[in-house]
């Protein structure tokens, strides 16, 4: 009888195994894939139906909402549809509304994604968009961005009352009354710098989006409703902080003193510092954000 040697066998089968193996992660990384791909487009689907029938008037918040409702398990914000995504699935309902078929070819024909959002956005925030007349859409896409960033800001904010943090570091409690004791330390410094001061009131608010990477975490949920100059400065809210520390790198820190704003930059992480203390008076969120509003509108 004639026999393969031992080692032969083993070689085989190793080899066999192996390649099963390659060929079966293969799969599963095409299957999860495949799901993660799936789940995007429900989400995206579920969202544009909430802003088409003006249930939710951001992206963001109408993102959120559609995760919630499609999964029961948290949603990583990579897997999320983007604002574009959304705004197709939107754009699709639109061609078959025929009141809405100049404002569809408008917004089709502008030639930045912002552009587009701020057009929809305006139609789905104004309840004229409902007239079939064409001085309806007219009006609506010629009044500029719509929609009350404010409402947004304060959505971002109330879930901080239930983030609760180290308690070394945050004696004070939570995120929610940290923010607020920023906010009231950051207006006694600059009290008209509206930039200044949505920064330090917003600085956390992705604490409870993402608390593992809460500064990407509020930029996006704060893209296209702050201006440059807050945004950079909560994306930098934590480098101030090092700086103070002596922690920062030497080249992080030449390049941060190059901007103009580096010295609000750390007035901004001084008053992050200080507001940590218990049982210090502070307005609530509505006084805060009317205080912020009221300079848009002198100073705006």
């Amino acid at each position: 009888m004639c026999r393969f040697p031992t080692y032969t066998t083993t070689v085989v089968f190793v080899g066999l195994s192996q390649s099963l193996g390659a060929a079966l992660t293969s799969l599963i990384s095409v299957l999860e894939s495949m799901k993660k791909s799936k789940l995007r487009r429900r989400i995206a689907w579920v969202a544009a139906r909430l802003m088409y029938h003006r249930k939710e008037t951001e992206f963001y918040r109408a993102k959120i909402k559609a995760a919630r409702h499609v999964s029961s398990r948290w949603v990583k914000r990579s897997d999320l549809p983007t604002n574009a995504e959304i705004r197709e699935e939107i754009l699709a309902l639109l061609r078959d509304d025929g009141r809405a078929q100049e404002l569809f070819e408008r917004v089709h024909d502008v030639e930045t994604d912002e552009h587009a959002d701020a057009k929809l956005e305006e139609w789905l925030c104004d309840p004229a968009a409902n007239e079939a007349s064409e001085k309806s859409v007219d009006r609506v896409v010629s009044r500029g961005r719509f929609g009350d960033r404010f409402a947004v800001y304060e959505s971002l904010l109330l879930p901080l009352e239930h983030v609760m943090q180290s308690r070394r570091h945050h004696p004070e409690g939570d995120a929610l009354y940290h923010s607020l004791q920023v906010f009231v330390l950051a207006r006694e410094e600059l009290p008209y710098d509206e930039e200044f001061l949505l920064a330090a009131l917003l600085h956390d608010v992705g604490k409870a989006i993402d608390p593992h990477d809460h500064v990407n975490a509020a930029l996006e949920s704060l893209a296209d409703i702050v201006t440059v100059r807050t945004a950079w400065f909560i994306q930098h809210h934590p480098d101030g902080q090092a700086i103070l520390e002596g922690t920062l790198g030497v080249r992080a820190g030449r390049r941060l003193r190059l901007s103009e704003d580096y010295d609000e930059l750390l007035v901004l992480s001084r008053c992050d510092r200080e507001g940590r203390r218990q049982g210090v008076p502070v307005p609530d969120v509505e006084e805060a954000l009317e205080y912020v509003r009221e300079l848009d509108e002198q100073f705006g």
